[in-house]
């Protein structure tokens, strides 16, 4: 670090001399060290993915990254998970207090505004810390698919199609050639496959994947079986042989 940089790093509040604000970057530095994370929005549904790395002797039956918000809203997380899960129980909080004061689903752009204000509070006052993760928010409503994205510094951004975590850029630039607006329901999760293989050291098997998905006829979050995921990884290992290493 430069020495005019030097002590910028230290509180939040304080903006470096060319505008910086040391701490939220460390944050999103944060996110890009985590495992991938990937939402694709199609014309059936939502699609979110992770990779989660177990270790031998792990019992991972229960998914780490992928968290459900409400019956209709799902979440993918990158960077530091316990932060995540901080987020995800602020999020049902408000989403079923919405329902109980309105008498009906809260949509899953009001959910992101609601944790993209929250994380924007954590860059404005001494004494907190940004929040170190990123998190994908999919789900349906009124028969729409809605897919956001949420960062440290309180942004919040819709997309058809994004990536966070390691190796992110390369599997957006793969996400940006390979999308298409009319894909079903099981192509965006072929992609979505594709683009874990991409960014993963593991180039076989579906241990470390983990999916679900919100269709638009049914409208629930629902985790995607390990039986369908290995359909879907042989399927994205045959479809997109270039990100096979």
């Amino acid at each position: 670090m430069l020495p005019a940089q030097q002590g910028y790093d230290r509180a939040i509040t304080v903006f470096s001399p060319d505008g910086r604000l040391y701490q939220v970057e460390y944050a999103i530095e944060t996110v890009r060290r985590g495992t991938i994370a990937i939402g694709i929005k199609c014309n059936e549904g939502i699609i979110i993915a992770v990779e989660e790395k177990p270790r031998k002797l792990q019992i991972s039956d229960t998914a780490q990254k992928i968290f459900q918000i409400d019956d209709h809203v799902g979440v993918a997380a990158a960077g530091y998970i316990p932060d995540a899960r901080s987020q995800v129980d602020n999020a049902r909080f408000f989403s079923q207090s919405n329902r109980m004061i309105y008498d009906e689903p809260v949509e899953v752009e009001t959910i992101a505004k609601h944790l993209a204000d929250q994380c924007q509070q954590y860059t404005q006052y001494a004494g907190v810390r940004p929040y170190g993760v990123a998190l994908i928010l999919g789900g349906v409503t009124n028969k729409t698919p809605q897919l956001y994205l949420t960062d440290p510094s309180g942004t919040y951004i819709s997309y058809n199609a994004i990536a966070i975590g390691s190796g992110s850029e390369q599997v957006t630039d793969f996400l940006e050639k390979a999308y298409k607006p009319d894909l079903s329901l099981d192509d965006a999760a072929i992609l979505a496959a594709g683009g874990i293989y991409l960014s993963s050291e593991d180039k076989e098997g579906t241990s470390h994947i983990r999916m679900a998905h919100i269709k638009i006829d049914t409208g629930l979050y629902e985790l995607v079986p390990s039986e369908q995921i290995t359909k879907y990884a042989k399927s994205a290992q045959e479809r997109y042989p270039h990100d096979k290493k």
